[in-house]
């Protein structure tokens, strides 16, 4: 029955309506859809919530994603614009809020596809680094959308390097005011959103100056548009930076200041404060100010990857059980595609990892809520590791994922090119995560440097961070699995990846300590170790995920067959990896060959055991037909049809043109007029050159 209620949800369309072969997955659940979409949402009440929101949003027209992808640039931002402006009137009218549980779910059920989405970091900047009179000012006009913010961080010539960039703030004593300049071209801002021509305001990131005194990076609130006509402000060059992969909808932009001047109370002073005096004023770590894309970094795992991959492995698997293709067995009709192990071996690890990173997503979020809490208290104790750990998983997780979206999108073969499926809409989308707020390898650099600082504390016996005392533990080593089935044993597995983390980390350490006892300067110690920093990063953030994901099994309840698939999924997930990444765990004897072959064996089964499950699976990640956008993904599983139907509203299908070679070219450079005797007259074909056939007009008369 649950399961009926939540295809009602999906849809709204009868069972008959559905494909047969979709249909059939869904009759042999082993657990409750409908149970396991409330596990992911954090409770059936939230459900509720998040499914009137997604209801109030998609059942409005000026919300709908029809022909999306036959929309120019310019139409996709405005009707980005149109949403965003009609978002707070809908806001209005439902009564839903900024600090109300639907806030959460309105950009889900938006698909991302709204403009001003940096205007949410915008805020997010005040009221993190901003002092209480400054957030009372500024946070009631941005939320009303009286003004429209940005932030200008990245630069033309850096990225992230913060310390690097080179806008700069002088501060005139005389004047109480703050000078922003843009000193050269590569200290132009480069890429913010809303920047190139919706924004009115934005938070620029510039090195301060006292009397000559560099301060370093500090934001500053700088009006870039004026509120009466949209013009540029005095001072102010700013435009679109042209044409990306994807964000049709976002108008990226360029900055550039020249002696723009704002007050002194407009630079976010709750952590740093310059007096009228001159007198430059912190509390506690100057790291603070790097709070917002620590922020940004942990909120963009669940908006900008998360979805995009549950939403790429549901398109990806109803399509393989609709897709019929050869013959498994003779004298049979064709095979689901996904009955094939080579298919599962493509999709399923995906699906896994899917709900991996979801466990671990939360697992982020609670230790963010705490670290925000102690930072409100004007505690700065766990700023290092939450750094670290939003550095590294959001490297870890967009790489994945991204890799994840682009097998879903070949294992649809040819179909999963087509924009209309979903997926390379998806893929240019999410690609995009392993640049933005931080470069993936310098993101890992940074944790690596707290994994080998942490491993140097432990080792000399100084307390650690929570996420790291497993580096002073002292385990066997070697892998105690004495068969295959020890192998989907949570211990077995979590051990050997914390014993390839320890590893790779200490081993890393001790490179960097002999290097630098030969006479090395501790910076080329450390470019000579990179590579293996990079991986004892991965190692520590994919230990972490295995762990996460095997506590939260075992915490869930044993009813409706959740934690039974569950554990199928943490299983795969733990397997995968050692299968897919064999050498860091073969390296030093801790998994033998022969357990490698056991490995091997349990990764195999359990393909079939979670194949069985893989639609139902999906299916309670709970997207709608109009979230999914794509016509192999949809919940009635009527692809062929519908690729056909969304094909016919193609402007180009719609067009009375002529072909295009003919208005371009003269036909005697190709074709030649021939003439042949026919009973009643003369007939002239026209034929290619080569003599090829092409057509024929009668010119025969009586």
């Amino acid at each position: 029955m649950a399961l009926l209620e939540t295809s009602k949800y999906l849809q709204g369309t009868a069972l008959s309506s559905v494909n047969p072969d979709l249909a059939s997955e869904r009759q042999t659940a082993s657990f409750c859809v409908e149970k396991l979409t409330a596990l992911l949402d954090g409770g059936a009440e939230q459900t509720r919530i998040r499914r009137a929101v997604v209801e109030a949003i998609q059942s409005d027209p000026v919300f709908s994603t029809e022909n999306q992808y036959f929309q120019t640039q310019n139409e996709r931002y405005e009707a980005a614009v149109r949403k965003a402006v009609h978002l707070q009137k809908k806001m209005r009218e439902m009564g839903w809020t900024e600090n109300g549980p639907e806030y959460k779910y309105i950009y889900r059920a938006l698909s991302g596809d709204v403009a001003f989405l940096l205007h949410r970091v915008f805020m997010r900047s005040i009221l993190v680094l901003g002092s209480d009179k400054q957030v009372a000012k500024w946070i009631p006009l941005a939320t009303q959308l009286r003004l429209i913010g940005s932030y200008a961080q990245t630069e033309l010539g850096h990225g992230t390097y913060l310390q690097g960039l080179e806008t700069t703030a002088v501060f005139d004593i005389a004047t109480q005011e703050f000078i922003l300049n843009t000193p050269k071209i590569s200290a132009m801002k480069w890429w913010p959103g809303d920047m190139g021509r919706s924004a009115t305001h934005t938070v620029v990131f510039a090195q301060l100056y006292i009397h000559g005194k560099c301060y370093g990076i500090h934001p500053f609130i700088v009006q870039i548009r004026s509120l009466e006509d949209h013009s540029l402000c005095p001072g102010i060059t700013a435009g679109d930076i042209g044409p990306k992969m994807n964000f049709e909808a976002i108008d990226n932009g360029y900055l550039m200041l020249k002696n723009v001047r704002v007050p002194r109370e407009n630079m976010l002073s709750k952590f740093c404060e310059v007096r009228p005096d001159g007198t430059y004023v912190r509390q506690g770590s100057q790291k603070i100010n790097y709070f917002t894309m620590t922020t940004v970094r942990i909120s963009l795992i669940s908006d900008e990857v998360l979805t995009p991959l549950m939403k790429a492995c549901t398109i990806a698997i109803r399509y393989s059980v609709v897709r019929r293709q050869s013959k498994l067995k003779p004298g049979e009709q064709e095979a689901k595609i996904l009955d094939y192990q080579t298919q599962q071996e493509k999709l399923l690890p995906q699906l896994a990892a899917a709900y991996a990173f979801h466990f671990i997503n939360n697992y982020l979020q609670e230790l963010f809520d705490r670290g925000y809490r102690e930072i409100q208290r004007k505690n700065f104790d766990m700023l290092p590791e939450l750094h670290a750990l939003s550095s590294g998983f959001k490297a870890v997780i967009t790489h994945h994922s991204t890799a994840a979206v682009e097998i879903c999108l070949r294992a649809c073969g040819g179909h999963g090119y087509s924009l209309l499926s979903g997926l390379p809409s998806l893929y240019t989308k999410i690609l995009a995560s392993c640049i933005y707020e931080g470069e993936n390898t310098i993101l890992l650099l940074q944790t690596a440097r707290f994994l080998i600082k942490c491993f140097m504390a432990a080792s000399a016996g100084q307390p650690v961070p929570p996420s790291v005392t497993y580096l002073a533990a002292v385990k066997p080593g070697k892998c105690p699995a004495k068969n295959k089935s020890d192998f989907l044993s949570p211990h077995i597995y979590t051990e050997a990846y914390q014993h390839v983390a320890l590893r790779l980390i200490s081993s890393t350490a001790a490179k960097l300590q002999d290097l630098i006892q030969s006479g090395a300067k501790k910076y080329d110690a450390w470019n000579q170790c990179t590579v293996q920093l990079v991986q004892a990063a991965k190692a520590h953030c994919h230990y972490i995920t295995v762990k996460n994901f095997a506590e939260t099994v075992e915490k869930l309840e044993t009813k409706a067959g959740i934690q039974r698939i569950m554990k199928h999924l943490c299983d795969l997930f733990a397997l995968h990896g050692i299968f897919s990444n064999a050498g860091p765990f073969l390296h030093d004897g801790y998994i033998s060959a022969a357990q490698m072959d056991m490995v091997t064996a349990s990764y195999l089964d359990l393909l079939a055991v979670i194949r069985k499950d893989a639609v139902p699976l999906v299916d309670a990640f709970d997207f709608t037909d109009k979230s999914l956008n794509s016509a192999l993904g949809s919940y009635d599983g009527q692809v062929y049809q519908r690729l056909y139907e969304w094909a016919q509203k193609s402007p180009t299908n719609k067009l009375n043109t002529k072909f295009a070679f003919s208005k371009h070219s003269s036909p005697s450079i190709f074709f030649e007029v021939k003439q042949y005797a026919v009973p009643f007259g003369m007939s002239s074909v026209l034929v290619m050159k080569d003599s090829t056939y092409y057509g024929e007009q009668d010119l025969a008369h009586s």
